[in-house]
This record gives C-alpha cells, sequence and structure tokens, in this order.
C-alpha cells in the first residue's frame, strides 16, 4: 500500500477521534460540573525504507482541563459548589470512590443523597441518606442539617457531613465515566474548613467558542486527509497506466 494513503488513511481516523471528544464536551457544555476532556496528535514514524518525513498521526488523550467552570447561584438548597481542588466523593458504577464537581444533590423515595447523574453521594460513614425532613441545609464545611418532619426550626439538627477532599489535578485521572479517581500511589486527603458554597453550581468549564473553533478547524482537516486518500488512488492509477503503456 502507497505509504501517502496509508499516512493520509490513519490521520483521518485519529482526526475522527479527536472530533468525537469534541463533540463530546460540546454536549456536555450545560453539564453541571463537567470538566472538558483534551486530545492532541503526536507523530509516530513509519518504518521501512522511504521518505524520513512520512510519519502517522496517532491520537492521544492528554487529560482533563483543569479550569473552574463559573460559579451560579440558584438558591436551591440542595445544590453546592466547591472551591478550587476540591471534589465532592461519590460511589461509582463500579463500586469504588469517585470525585466530582457535580453538586445537583438530590433525595431519592429512600432517602438516599445522589448528584443528578444519579451517584450515591459519600458521607463520613459511607452512602448519605436523609430521614424525612421539613428543612434542609447545608453548611459551609459540609455538614447536613435537617429539621425533622412536622417539627419547628428549633428543632434543626445536624446528620452527617458530606465527604469532600482536596486533590490537585495531577493526582487525579479520568475515568471513561466522567468522573476522577485517585492515580495509583496517590493519597487523597480530606478537605477541611469551609470547602462549599451553599445554593451554588459550578458550570461546565468547556470553552463554547473554542470548541466550536476546533470542530470547524478538524472537519477542515478531515477534508484535507480525504483529499490526500483521492491524490494517492489517482496516482497509482497513472502509474499502473504507464506500466501497461510501455509493457
Amino acid at each position: 500500500m502507497d505509504r501517502a494513503l496509508y499516512v493520509a488513511m490513519t490521520g483521518a481516523i485519529q482526526t475522527l477521534k479527536a472530533q468525537t471528544t469534541n463533540n463530546h464536551n460540546l454536549a456536555n457544555a450545560s453539564t453541571t460540573g463537567f470538566r472538558a476532556e483534551l486530545i492532541a496528535n503526536t507523530p509516530q514514524e513509519v518504518g521501512g525504507a522511504g521518505l524520513p518525513t512520512r510519519v502517522n498521526a496517532l491520537g492521544t488523550g492528554v487529560g482533563w482541563d483543569a479550569r473552574n467552570g463559573a460559579i451560579q447561584q440558584t438558591g436551591r438548597d440542595l445544590d453546592i459548589a466547591m472551591r478550587q481542588d476540591v471534589w465532592l466523593a461519590v460511589v461509582a458504577p463500579d463500586g469504588s470512590e469517585a470525585y466530582t464537581k457535580a453538586g445537583d444533590l438530590q433525595v431519592d423515595a429512600v432517602g438516599r443523597v445522589t448528584t443528578g447523574a444519579g451517584h450515591a453521594v459519600l458521607g463520613d460513614g459511607g452512602p448519605m441518606a436523609i430521614p424525612p425532613h421539613a428543612q434542609l441545609q447545608i453548611g459551609a464545611d459540609g455538614t447536613v442539617s435537617m429539621v425533622p418532619q412536622g417539627q419547628g426550626a428549633e428543632t434543626l439538627v445536624s446528620i452527617g457531613r458530606l465527604r469532600t477532599v482536596e486533590a490537585r489535578p495531577e493526582q487525579l485521572e479520568r475515568g471513561v465515566d466522567g468522573l476522577m479517581r485517585a492515580k495509583p500511589g496517590e493519597l487523597i486527603a480530606e478537605a477541611p474548613g469551609d470547602v462549599l458554597v451553599s445554593g451554588a453550581l459550578e458550570s461546565s468549564n468547556v470553552n463554547l467558542p473554542e470548541a466550536m473553533v476546533n470542530m470547524i478547524s478538524l472537519s477542515r482537516q478531515f477534508e484535507l486527509q480525504v483529499k490526500l486518500m483521492k491524490t494517492a488512488e489517482q496516482n497509482a492509477q497513472s502509474a499502473a497506466s504507464l506500466v501497461r503503456m510501455g509493457g
């Protein structure tokens, strides 16, 4: 197979992968606490004889965008926004502990506290549950207090504390489920003091104009690679025709 054709083909495949990642980011531009995924093409040499300038493109994930999203006031008692490098601990689909910036908390029919995506939220002693209540509030240190159902405001009692951890971006890795986990060997410490703002949410950190420009750029890049494949095919046909004529 002509190497030019092969290089163009692999480049087109990696461009499609990059476009998929970019489109995923765009689709989550309004998802609470979402962190954009980053991807970049790296060169990979083509082995064997031929021009050393011919390289394959290899799309590789280079992590996630650690920039904070905007803090938006909602006034809702169960909405929380965490300060920089503070994460809310949840139970991942595989049962492990994971971390998120999504503070759109819910209380389901059996009193279990979950994120808007349905992940169980961890407290000091495991998954947090809240008994029937008339009023609920979350303090800046993550302490959850409630007024029992049928009681007055003077009966406000503390029922636990949300598990929040402090971790730098280099300590975390992103899972395919979009949740963060500690990298092997990293010890994630509990976040002390006032770590959150109640009645607010952190928006997605996807930069819409940047993602749209990237989408157009990737589309043009793919078109160029397809044209290169067609040119390689035409060159091969011309060469074959010359060989027949020479025979």
